[in-house]
């Protein structure tokens, strides 16, 4: 029988999700739901609160007093769940508090849980979440793609039985798809792409990379944690490849990818053109608009042609074989402040051989004085 949630509680799970603090592995193991779950009730909060705020103000007085009633009864609802804490909480132990459960007890057991500040797991079964086996075959996946992103489902298979797994091409193409992970070679246009979804053209073809704010260019990368795994785009500068903005997220969605617009817009002059590859993420109308109300001419890559967007390709085996396998970063905070130093120190320390041994940060802020860059200060790690 499928499992009935209360609002209540999918409310505090997408929360949960939305702070960015955790994967949606741990958030999965600590309330005691499926990830698919997780990530399905974290964008229906985020849409019905757009949904919200998009109304006009002219909801009637029945309305206004249903809205007033509600609020006297979450008020009165707090109240009671605060008096019920200063009476079992005398207690610190996890033992003790879990003792405290009781089955004929008013709240159930999620809420009792949730109010002793108990994972329900705790009480009788832990979720599998994701399998140790599937997270060393997706972090091997990733060292591999990293080094071939041109392998498919085939070959990659073949990889990991030549490492001493058994595992069938769906299972690798489930695991590759989970990590956002498309082979770049050219194949028929049948994958994913939202039918209200307008692909633009690849505008870069033979075309010679001169200055600053020429050309930005984005991508989304897997980043592997001891606990889960999370995603990272980043907003490059093509000219001088210094990092305009990036942003961590615990989901594939559009938000992150949105934010790190908005950053990298109004930290610095706008680009003539803006190259993405086309991933639904790209070509949503919540990005494109964005990019066609700030004048900015929009690019995408050819289907499976990663050499279309090599500087990103290039930023992410730097990122990888420079810091994350080097690192191995538990959580989400901590790949956030480990990131948030690399960056800083790729942009302001790292010397380019391409750049004739400066730095990106050298070049962009250097050759882009003429064109009056506006000059930000440290890149934010804003999840």
């Amino acid at each position: 029988m499928r499992k009935k949630f209360e609002e209540a509680f999918k409310a505090r799970v997408a929360i949960e999700a939305i702070k960015c603090e955790k994967t949606l592995s741990q958030i999965s193991s600590e309330y005691g739901v499926h990830q698919n779950l997780v990530s399905r009730w974290k964008q229906e909060l985020l849409k019905g609160a757009s949904e919200i705020f998009g109304k006009p103000n002219n909801s009637s007085k029945n309305s206004q007093d249903e809205l007033i009633d509600n609020l006297y009864k979450s008020v009165g609802q707090l109240k009671v769940e605060n008096d019920w804490l200063k009476k079992k909480l005398k207690l610190l132990g996890l033992k003790e508090r879990i003792a405290m459960i009781s089955k004929q007890d008013n709240y159930s057991l999620r809420e009792q849980c949730l109010l002793l500040g108990i994972n329900r797991s705790t009480l009788y079964y832990k979720p599998a979440g994701i399998r140790p086996i599937d997270r060393a075959l997706m972090d091997l996946l990733d060292e591999q793609y990293t080094k071939t992103p041109f392998y498919g489902v085939l070959r990659m298979k073949q990889f990991l039985n030549s490492k001493g797994y058994c595992v069938g091409k769906e299972h690798v193409r489930t695991l590759l798809r989970s990590m956002g992970l498309v082979a770049v070679f050219p194949r028929p246009k049948t994958s994913g792409i939202k039918a209200y979804h307008k692909i633009y053209p690849y505008l870069l073809r033979g075309v010679e990379i001169e200055y600053p704010n020429q050309v930005w260019s984005t991508d989304i990368t897997y980043l592997r944690l001891t606990q889960g795994f999370a995603y990272l785009v980043a907003i490059i500068d093509w000219y001088s490849r210094f990092v305009l903005s990036y942003r961590i997220s615990n989901t594939l969605d559009t938000g992150f990818c949105v934010e790190a617009l908005d950053e990298a817009i109004s930290k610095y002059n706008m680009p003539n053109i803006f190259n993405s590859d086309q991933g639904s993420q790209f070509t949503s109308l919540e990005f494109t608009e964005k990019l066609l109300a700030a004048g900015i001419l929009i690019s995408m890559d050819g289907r499976g042609r990663v050499f279309d967007n090599i500087f990103v390709e290039r930023l992410w085996r730097s990122v990888k074989y420079e810091n994350v396998y080097l690192s191995d970063y538990q959580n989400i905070p901590e790949a956030r402040y480990g990131l948030k130093n690399y960056f800083e120190f790729y942009n302001n320390e790292r010397f380019h051989q391409a750049l004739d041994y400066k730095t990106p940060r050298q070049v962009y802020l250097g050759d882009a004085s003429q064109t009056s860059v506006k000059r930000g200060g440290e890149l934010l790690v804003v999840c």
